[in-house]
This record gives C-alpha cells, sequence and structure tokens, in this order.
C-alpha cells in the first residue's frame, strides 16, 4: 500500500495550496452575506468560481478539455480543497460520477453534448435511481422505458433524489425489458429536467432543508439518442458509475472528519465538567476523543489503500463498503459525543442564536441520514461478509 505521495506530487499540493488561500478568503470577503456552508447557492457560486479557474475535468482526456491528471493529483485537489474549509459543491453527481461514465460508454455526439455543460457548471445533473420500496435493492426498479417511433416513453417514481430540484439533467435508471431477469432488462438514460411530465417534489429533512427529493416521470418522451450504450444493458453501467463514485467520494469527507475530530476537542476543552479542569480532562470524554482520532487515523490508510488499488488499475472492491461503513457510523458516533457536550446548548438547534451549537446539531442532524445514504450500513455489512469473509448469501 502507497502511504503518502511522491515528492513532486507533494510539491504539486503546495502550488494548489496557495492558490486555494487565495481565492478561498478573496471569494468569501466579495460575498454579499454571511457564508453559510450549507447553503446551496454559496456552494452553487464557489464551485462555478472553481470551474471558471480551469479547475474541473481533473482527470479528463485532454481531447475532452479535461486536464488528464493522474489518480495522485486529483486525490490531492480534494484533500486541498476540503483543508481550506470550501463546500462541496452541488454539481458533485455531475462531476463525479456522470462524466467519468459518459467518457468511458457514451457515444462522441453525447460526450459531445454534455461534457462541455458539466465542465463549466452549467449544468447541475441529479441520479435517478432509488425508488420506494427498492432503495436498498436496485436491481428490483419498476420504473419503466417503452420505445415509440423515434423515441422512449418514461413512467416511474424515484425517491431521495439529491439536488433535483435545481438540477437540469437527471441520469436515470429504467426498465426497458420487463420479462428479463431482476439485474438485466434496465437501460441508462439522460432526462431533461424540464421535459413535460417531469414532477419534483422535495423532502423536508429534519434539520429544515430539502436538499432530497421525490421524481415522478408521467409519460415523459425521452429520444432515443439519450439512451447510453446499449439498450437494456444499464446494470453495466451503472455499477461502473457506482466504481466512480468510490473514487474520491470520501476524500473530502475524511479530510473534514479529521478537523472535526479538532473542532470536538476544542468543543471538550471548553466545556466544564466536574471534577476536572474541563471536559478534555475528564477520562471518560478523553477515551472517547481517542477513539475517533483512531478511526481517523484508521480512515486515512484505508483511503490511501483505496488509491494504491486503484493506481494498480484494480477493480473496485468490498473495500469502499468498508470505508463507508466505518465513515458514517464513526460520524454518527462523534456528532452524538458533540451533542452530549454541548448539554443543554444542544436544545437551541440548528436555528439558535448559539450559533456554535446550531453548527454541531445540523451536523449531529444531517449525520442521521449518513447510515443510510449511498447504501445502508445494513448493505455494506452483507458485501463485506459475502465478498471480503466469503459467507453465504442470505
Amino acid at each position: 500500500m502507497q502511504v503518502g505521495y511522491a515528492a513532486e506530487d507533494e510539491a504539486f499540493r503546495i502550488t494548489l495550496r496557495e492558490w486555494f488561500e487565495i481565492h478561498y478568503p478573496r471569494f468569501r470577503q466579495n460575498w454579499l452575506g454571511t457564508p453559510d456552508p450549507n447553503d446551496l447557492v454559496w456552494r452553487r457560486s464557489w464551485e462555478d468560481y472553481v470551474c471558471n479557474a480551469g479547475w474541473a475535468g481533473l482527470g479528463w482526456p485532454e481531447k475532452w478539455g479535461g486536464k488528464a491528471w493522474p489518480l495522485t493529483r486529483q486525490a490531492i485537489f480534494h484533500e486541498e480543497h476540503a483543508r481550506i474549509g470550501a463546500p462541496l459543491g452541488v454539481n458533485i453527481i455531475g462531476h463525479g460520477i456522470l462524466a467519468p461514465t459518459l467518457i468511458h460508454f457514451a457515444s462522441d455526439a453525447q460526450k459531445a453534448r454534455y461534457l462541455p455543460g458539466i465542465l463549466s457548471n452549467r449544468e447541475i445533473w441529479c441520479q435517478g435511481y432509488s425508488e420506494p420500496g427498492s432503495g436498498s435493492d436496485l436491481a428490483s426498479l419498476t420504473s419503466r422505458a417503452e420505445k415509440h417511433g423515434d423515441h422512449y416513453i418514461l413512467n416511474g417514481h424515484k425517491i431521495w433524489t439529491s439536488f433535483a430540484h435545481i438540477a437540469d439533467y437527471c441520469f436515470v435508471l429504467a426498465r426497458t425489458d420487463a420479462t428479463a431477469v431482476k439485474h438485466k432488462g434496465i437501460s441508462f438514460f439522460l432526462v431533461d429536467m424540464k421535459s413535460a411530465g417531469v414532477r419534483v417534489a422535495p423532502i423536508k429533512q429534519i434539520t429544515g432543508e430539502e436538499d432530497f427529493n421525490e421524481v415522478f416521470f408521467e409519460n415523459v418522451h425521452v429520444p432515443l439518442d439519450a439512451l447510453v450504450g446499449e439498450e437494456n444493458q444499464g446494470w453495466r453501467l451503472a455499477m461502473a458509475a457506482a466504481s466512480f463514485e468510490r473514487g474520491t467520494y470520501f476524500i473530502p469527507r475524511l479530510v473534514r472528519f479529521e478537523q472535526e475530530v479538532q473542532d470536538l476537542y476544542k468543543l471538550a476543552t471548553d466545556t466544564s465538567s466536574t471534577g476536572y479542569a474541563s471536559a478534555a480532562e475528564d477520562p471518560h470524554w478523553r477515551r472517547e476523543l481517542t477513539k475517533l482520532t483512531v478511526d481517523s487515523h484508521i480512515l486515512r490508510l484505508k483511503g490511501y489503500r483505496a488509491l494504491t488499488n486503484a493506481l494498480r488499475a484494480g477493480p473496485p472492491g468490498a473495500e469502499g463498503s468498508s470505508t463507508k461503513l466505518h465513515w458514517s457510523e464513526a460520524h454518527q458516533r462523534l456528532t452524538n459525543i458533540a451533542a452530549e457536550l454541548l448539554q443543554e446548548r444542544a436544545l437551541s438547534g440548528p436555528d439558535g442564536t448559539d450559533q456554535t451549537a446550531g453548527l454541531w446539531m445540523r451536523d449531529y442532524l444531517w449525520t442521521r441520514a449518513e447510515t443510510i445514504l449511498a447504501g445502508t450500513s445494513e448493505v455494506q455489512r452483507n458485501i463485506l461478509a459475502e465478498q471480503m469473509l466469503g459467507l453465504p448469501k442470505s
């Protein structure tokens, strides 16, 4: 396993760090109002700024406007972007999942049509996968696309679709052969969210935000040239897209986890504890904070392992499930401890006058979803049991 980066990559990191340390504070300073790391307008504006500066298409071939960076430099970019405290973009699905899928599987005409909009961040994408009753069993989806002359007619109901309410397009899995076995007969479509028959219903989250949505497709006309790859071969594309998602998906989250552990140490230092100078001196809290520090170190090693495997062109394996499971459950523990340390201050909630408590409690509420999204903890454990431990399928 490769731990760390080569000297030339670390020199490259310094160049990136200098750019972020100049431009991100400048962007914040020029922002009208108070920057909110969870506000979609703020996140989209910073993402536009980064793309307009040329920091997009990092791993794409130069033919399609990319930089053709090796994986190590892509990883360093995401580390430095997270280190400066910059927010995650709202088009991460377009940049991180769809674009590499199109580069590998789409026709040249499709690449020419859709890649420039992603590169410039002009067109936002969402992912139409999960459905009511089949969120953890994607292959059981029931959305249907039937061919009629020069188009398909799409009908179906998707749920938990991130950013669908602001997306321009959605890549959708739909069944095109109702007689095929579960993983067969599924196709991969690019759907214009402005098409007649597309209806989006935002879902109010416990944090008060509405990032997730239900999407209804009711007799939507989808052109034949919106099919990516071959008809009934969409499952292969979906699995490839999942592997691209695992490539850099966790890097910003792992960097942020390290920062949050340090933030938690500060909260403990500023919190009183009976019989001790602060909670940070209390053996109980010291033990919990130490566990999280160990989690952070192990997660970083898992990130290096995943990067090493990708550099060796190895196929994505169950290690991604290990990282996702570990991170999501450790992140919940971290915010649980923050809530306990805050005590009655936590009752003010995300929108209270106590800004420190509000930020912690917003994250506490948000992390409830992290053991569900991107594959539930139960699904991840099944993958690990079957693929790593060789246990029989349930």
